[in-house]
C-alpha cells in the first residue's frame, strides 16, 4: 500500500504548478543553468522516516542552507559566548549578500547573512582537518550518505566571489574574522556548493527538530541548548529581508538557498524540505514558499498554534473477535496531527493487518487536522481496495465519509457496539 502522505506531497506539487515567477540565480553561471521547471518536496518524522515526491533525486548545491549547521559547528566547537563575541542575532532587514555590520562593533547582524556566514566559517575549529572537510563530514552524517562537492559550482561562484571578498576584508579590519579574508571566503563557498537533495535536507532539517539527534543514527550532532539557540536565529533572520512575513505566514524556523531549496524546522515533529529555482526578489525560491504556506496551513505547523502532543496517535493494536469475526483493532488516542497520524500510517504499511477485518476506535480522540482527516480517510479506502471491510468508531465524526473503487463505504459504529460485540 503506498502511504497517502505521498499522496498528499503529489497534491502539494500539483497545486503550485502555476507559481512560474521569479528566475534562477543568474549572478552564478551554474545555477542560472538550472532546469527552473524541476520540483520536489520532502519531510521527515523525528523517528526518521523520510516522504518525498517530485524530483527527489535531483541534486542541487545546499547554498546558503549550510549556514545553519555551520554556525551550530561554530558553537560546538568555540562556546556560544564566544560566537556572540563575533557575529550577532539580530535581523537585518536586508538583502543577503548586504554589508550589515553593526556601526559601533563591527559584528555582522547574525549568521544567515553572507557577512554573518562567513564569519562563522572561519571560527570552525581547523586544527586537525580543514573547516570545509569537518563540514562536509557534518552533512555526511546528518543526510546518513556521503555528501560531496558539486566542483563545477564552486569554481563557478569562486570566479564571481568578489563582493564576498570585500565583506570578509570589512570583517577581517574590524576584528572579528578569525581567519585570512580570502581563506575564508573560499573555505564559505566550497561550504555552500555541497551536493544536496530534498531527502537529505529534510533529514537533515528533522535533526534540528529532534533536538540535534540524528534520527536514523542516534547520533547526538549538536547540543540541545546550541539546536534551541540555532532555531530561535532560524526564526528571525532565516529567511532575509522576507523573515517577518514568512514567521507571520508560515511560522517555523527556515533557511533558503539560492540554488532554490529551502528547510523548515518544527521542533519536535518535523524537517520539511522543498525544491525549485526560480527565486523571488528576496532570492527565496518562489514556488518553494508556495509549498511551505501550503504544508503549514494544511499541517498546523505554525509555532503560534496552539500546542500539540507529536507523540504517536496508536496507543494500542490487537486482535479479538468482533461479531464472531477476528479483527485487527487499532486504538487510537490525542490530536492527530501529521507526525501523530503518521506513525499509524507506517505501521499499517510495514505490518498490513493480517485479518479482513480492521477496526479503528477513535473514542479517544481529541481533534483531527485538516490534513489528518485526509491522510485518514484515503488510509481507510486503500485497506477497502485491498480487501479489508473497515469499521470505524468514530464519536466526533471526524472522518468524511467514503467510497472505495468498487462503491462500498466504511461501517461506523458506536463504541458501545464494539465493546457488546467482544462478549
Amino acid at each position: 500500500m503506498r502511504s497517502p502522505i505521498l499522496d498528499y506531497l503529489d497534491t502539494i506539487i500539483a497545486e503550485t504548478e502555476h507559481v512560474v515567477s521569479g528566475e534562477s540565480a543568474d549572478y552564478i553561471p551554474e545555477l542560472a543553468a538550472a532546469d527552473p521547471d524541476r520540483v520536489a518536496v520532502a519531510l521527515c518524522t523525528v523517528n526518521g522516516t523520510v516522504y518525498a515526491s517530485g524530483d527527489t533525486g535531483h541534486r542541487f548545491s545546499i547554498q546558503s542552507m549550510s549556514k545553519p549547521f555551520a554556525y551550530a559547528l561554530a558553537i560546538e566547537d568555540r562556546g556560544l559566548e564566544s560566537v556572540l563575541h563575533h557575529i550577532g542575532v539580530e535581523p537585518s532587514g536586508e538583502a543577503f549578500n548586504e554589508l550589515s555590520l553593526d556601526p559601533e562593533t563591527g559584528q555582522p547582524r547574525n549568521p544567515m547573512i553572507n557577512a554573518g556566514a562567513i564569519a562563522a566559517h572561519s571560527l570552525i575549529d581547523d586544527d586537525r582537518q580543514s573547516a570545509v572537510d569537518r563540514l562536509l563530514a557534518l552533512f555526511s552524517q546528518l543526510a546518513d550518505r556521503p555528501v560531496e562537492i558539486d566542483e563545477a559550482v564552486a569554481a563557478s561562484e569562486l570566479a564571481t566571489g568578489d563582493r564576498n571578498l570585500g565583506l570578509a576584508y570589512l570583517l577581517h579590519s574590524s576584528g572579528r574574522l578569525t581567519r585570512e579574508p580570502r581563506s575564508a571566503v573560499e573555505g564559505y563557498i566550497r561550504q555552500c556548493a555541497a551536493s544536496v537533495d530534498v531527502r537529505d535536507l529534510a533529514l537533515m532539517a528533522a535533526t534540528l527538530a529532534n533536538g540535534g539527534v540524528q534520527p536514523n543514527t542516534g547520533d547526538r550532532l549538536f547540543s540541545r541548548a546550541g539546536t534551541r539557540h540555532l532555531l530561535s536565529v532560524m526564526a528571525s533572520c532565516g529567511m532575509y529581508d522576507a523573515a517577518g512575513d514568512w514567521l507571520t505566514a508560515v511560522g517555523i524556523p527556515a533557511k533558503s538557498g539560492v540554488a532554490g531549496g529551502i528547510i523548515g524546522v518544527l521542533p519536535g515533529q518535523v524537517g520539511v524540505a522543498v525544491f525549485s529555482p526560480r527565486l523571488d526578489p528576496h532570492g527565496n525560491s518562489a514556488r518553494g514558499v508556495a509549498m511551505m504556506q501550503r504544508l503549514s496551513d494544511d499541517l498546523g505547523l505554525h509555532l503560534m498554534e496552539a500546542n500539540r502532543p507529536s507523540r504517536s496517535s496508536l496507543r494500542e493494536t490487537r486482535t479479538a473477535s468482533v461479531d464472531g469475526q477476528e479483527a485487527t483493532i487499532y486504538v487510537l488516542q490525542g490530536d492527530m496531527v501529521l507526525s501523530s497520524i503518521e506513525s499509524l500510517v507506517h505501521e499499517l504499511i510495514t505490518n498490513p493487518p493480517k485479518t479482513e477485518l480492521v477496526v479503528f476506535d477513535m473514542s479517544r480522540v481529541a481533534e483531527v487536522l485538516p490534513v489528518a482527516r485526509r491522510t485518514s480517510a484515503e488510509t481507510a479506502t486503500k485497506l477497502c481496495d485491498e480487501g479489508h471491510r473497515i469499521i470505524l468508531v468514530d464519536p466526533e465524526s471526524t472522518v468524511p465519509d467514503f467510497q472505495d473503487s468498487r462503491g462500498r463505504s466504511i461501517e461506523r459504529w458506536t463504541r458501545e457496539r464494539l465493546e457488546q460485540s467482544q462478549r
